[in-house]
């Protein structure tokens, strides 16, 4: 048992150290994105939203069917959109008008 609390301090540790940026890449992949689109997206967004609007876009990924291949944007549009706050879906749609075509 004693062997097992220094990973999970250093894995803790080091989830603590992920920056927004990097959480949300990860639940934009998570949901459903490309790498590539997520990432570009992602760095965008994290200067232009804040982190409780970054955490439920985050939260997305919770909503992805298990059985699917890759999100459009146009369907991850819409899920973001039913998030129901102006800001997040201005700035989320011009990331991915973007990083779409980038």
């Amino acid at each position: 048992m004693k062997y097992l609390i220094l990973p999970m301090i250093a894995a803790l540790t080091l989830a603590g150290c992920a920056t927004p940026e990097t959480r949300l890449r990860t639940g934009l992949i998570d949901a459903g994105l490309s790498q590539r689109v997520a990432g570009c997206m992602a760095e965008r967004m994290v200067d232009r939203l804040s982190l409780l609007q970054l955490r439920r876009i985050g939260s997305l990924a919770s909503l992805k069917d298990k059985n699917a291949d890759d999100l459009t944007l146009n369907q991850f549009l819409h899920k973001v959109r039913a998030l129901k706050d102006p800001e997040i879906l201005t700035v989320t749609t011009s990331s991915a008008a973007v990083c779409a075509f980038s």
